[in-house]
């Protein structure tokens, strides 16, 4: 139990920082001696922080939902244009209707490709070699991208063709290592969007995935004995709460955080992280591969 809660406290904290929760769920359950907590249990207690995510945006998704059933149903008028929310017959375009489109065409990625890779996602992408290397390689691709952005795109310039690409750099975190919200941070920033403008979609396309994720892993676990070492039920859901506390007061920190400074420091923490996990693995204190 006190494992799960130490992993839980984990998740909170770093599954909105552009750090990857997955990598540091791994590497901290490796220390512990419990060795890899699994992805199963990485998904189910995501479900915490994005409840905290569905608490603290829960106006602008009760916005963009009401709007998105407008469109659909004809309000807007009947035409396809209008019923996806875009300009049509006189009505000016609604934000927050295209909004739901971009979050659903954002998440297909990453659907499709969790399904078709779903036994390496379990099994060879948790290689703590892997993790390393993504942490690094991914954290300095960060920081370039914070530099060279323009920093003028709001989240309502969002076209169908960004969504892709969003959804493109959130799927490529289910190698741990890479972080979801630092991809689409990073392709925010590389496609121009403000450092807020980024975040704020990243947290909101991460929703139908992550909690679709979590909740697909809670159906599987019923029924399934637990492998060796791995969190109980209790343990689980202790954790997942957990998660869900810390990470409400996260959301608020880091988009205060993002809106004054750079990812810099984040960027450093990656690289030290990444470089301090390959020393242990050279010294024996970590191992690549889980031993249950």
């Amino acid at each position: 139990m006190w494992e799960s809660i130490i992993l839980g406290l984990v998740q909170g904290l770093t599954e909105f920082l552009p750090v990857s929760s997955s990598a540091h769920l791994r590497i901290v359950g490796e220390l512990m001696g419990s060795s890899d907590p699994g992805a199963g249990f990485t998904a189910i207690t995501q479900i915490g922080t994005e409840a905290a995510v569905v608490l603290y945006f829960r106006r602008d998704i009760a916005r963009i939902c009401v709007a998105w059933w407008r469109s659909v149903s004809g309000r807007r008028g009947t035409s396809l244009a209008a019923r996806l929310g875009r300009e049509a017959d006189g009505v000016p375009a609604d934000h927050d209707a295209l909004m739901a489109w971009f979050i659903a065409l954002g998440s297909v990625p990453i659907v499709l490709l969790g399904l078709l890779f779903q036994d390496s996602i379990e099994s060879t992408f948790r290689d703590l070699r892997l993790v390393a290397l993504m942490l690094i390689v991914f954290g300095l691709v960060l920081g370039w991208a914070d530099r060279v952005g323009r920093r003028t795109r709001e989240i309502t310039d969002l076209s169908g063709r960004d969504a892709v690409l969003f959804g493109l750099a959130q799927a490529m975190a289910l190698v741990p290592g890479v972080s979801r919200s630092g991809g689409t941070i990073t392709m925010g920033r590389f496609l121009g969007y403000t450092r807020e403008a980024a975040a704020r979609y990243s947290f909101l396309l991460a929703l139908p995935a992550v909690l679709g994720s979590g909740f697909f892993q809670l159906v599987k676990s019923f029924g399934d004995d637990p492998a060796p070492g791995s969190a109980t039920g209790p343990g689980t859901l202790v954790a997942t709460i957990i998660a869900f506390v810390v990470g409400y007061f996260v959301i608020i920190a880091f988009l205060k955080i993002v809106s004054t400074f750079s990812y810099k420091g984040f960027v450093v923490y990656r690289v030290v992280l990444g470089l301090l996990v390959l020393l242990l693995l050279a010294v024996g204190t970590l191992h690549p591969l889980s031993t249950t």
